[in-house]
């Protein structure tokens, strides 16, 4: 049981890394075609939120708490399923600390700047 919770929240995080990374190229997508949700205020808000917490996470050497909750559940058992064994190859990179950090606040300062270039709208 406790593997099953640990792959539920490894494919969590997952998503939600795809939510920060894929929307901030959606965004510009949607600005140059003319699609109206990507103005929706309470997504882009979302989205600018998200980074921001992943980036003060990184800048205060904190590990994100889904990644702390799955290896607690794991534990010294690493067996994943097959899905979460891909899933975990793509979200996890054996680099320096500093690197992410860097990669974070340059992410966040894209959103940003997308924020202000392609402003979300009220409805």
């Amino acid at each position: 049981m406790k593997l099953l919770l640990a792959d539920f929240i490894l494919v969590v995080h997952f998503a939600f890394v795809l939510f920060v990374v894929l929307s901030l190229p959606l965004i510009w997508a949607g600005a140059m075609a003319g699609w109206r949700w990507i103005r929706n205020f309470h997504y882009r808000i979302a989205h600018l939120a998200a980074i921001f917490f992943v980036s003060a996470e990184a800048a205060a050497g904190i590990w994100c708490p889904l990644t702390l909750w799955e290896d607690a559940l794991r534990g010294t058992e690493p067996d994943k399923s097959f899905i979460a064994r891909w899933i975990h190859a793509l979200l996890f990179y054996d680099l320096p600390a500093w690197m992410f950090t860097a990669a974070y606040f340059v992410f966040a300062a894209l959103v940003a700047l997308t924020w202000w270039r392609i402003p979300p709208r009220r409805t």
